[in-house]
């Protein structure tokens, strides 16, 4: 076979490789190594063994099928056997194993949530979600969608604005910053029981702050009206620590 055809032909087989899913591309802005952690929602298989290490400067690439749902979430301060996987990590951490394998990661962290489909919608949604609180920096941003994709992202440090009353500090260092959730558990802040709902649940001036300084982003359970994210895009680009 020709040389020309023998690569028309893997071409042609790369393209139709990212028809029938979602390619995800996460990347590590920062200038420390990070440890991404996903999890998928029940039902669906969850990608890279739930986890894996991502030196700075460094990215993977990888395929979910259509009507994926899960999570990505990034944890820092990691130390693992490399040969048990086991170990432990300052934020983040799923049960101190470098693959999750459907566990999900300690809060506060910062949470990229994500829908690929459902039976009765071909959009995708995705959000970046604070309400778990804050670790690192993210967005979520589509290639290749059209007009009216939106970038999901909240790109700035909320540590070194952190209330001292959510401080999570390792060594004197402040390394995450609970929601006022995480920090009070109650009905009210957390928007549960009497308060689940959008009529009864209003931000809390910890909210407020968040979003002020990260408006893409979910600052309590129903900021849906400006953090949700609609498209329809072929690739994702998740950046650990993006440029703000």
């Amino acid at each position: 076979m020709p040389t020309s055809l023998v690569i028309f032909f893997f071409y042609i087989l790369y393209t139709l490789s990212f028809t029938d899913g979602t390619q995800l591309i996460i990347v590590n802005n920062c200038k420390e190594n990070i440890w991404p952690g996903l999890l998928a929602t029940a039902g669906h298989l969850t990608p890279k063994n739930g986890g894996f290490h991502l030196y700075s400067g460094e990215e993977v690439v990888f395929e979910v099928p259509e009507r994926w749902s899960g999570r990505v979430w990034g944890r820092q301060g990691c130390c693992f056997d490399e040969e048990t996987g086991k170990g432990s990590c300052q934020t983040g951490d799923c049960a101190g194993l470098l693959h999750c394998q459907g566990i999900g990661g300690v809060p506060p962290a910062t949470v990229v949530e994500m829908t690929f489909g459902t039976s009765k919608s071909s959009l995708h949604y995705y959000d970046v979600s604070l309400v778990d609180g804050f670790n690192l920096p993210v967005s979520m941003v589509p290639i290749g969608g059209g007009v009216g994709c939106g970038v999901a992202a909240c790109e700035a440090n909320l540590n070194v604005c952190c209330p001292s009353a959510l401080e999570i500090k390792r060594q004197g260092k402040v390394v995450a910053c609970k929601s006022a959730c995480l920090a009070a558990k109650t009905d009210r802040y957390c928007c549960t029981g009497v308060f689940a709902n959008p009529k009864s649940c209003k931000p809390t001036i910890f909210a407020h702050l968040f979003k002020a300084i990260c408006p893409r982003a979910y600052s309590y359970a129903f900021d849906d009206s400006t953090a949700l994210k609609t498209c329809r895009a072929p690739r994702y680009v998740i950046t650990f620590c993006p440029p703000n």
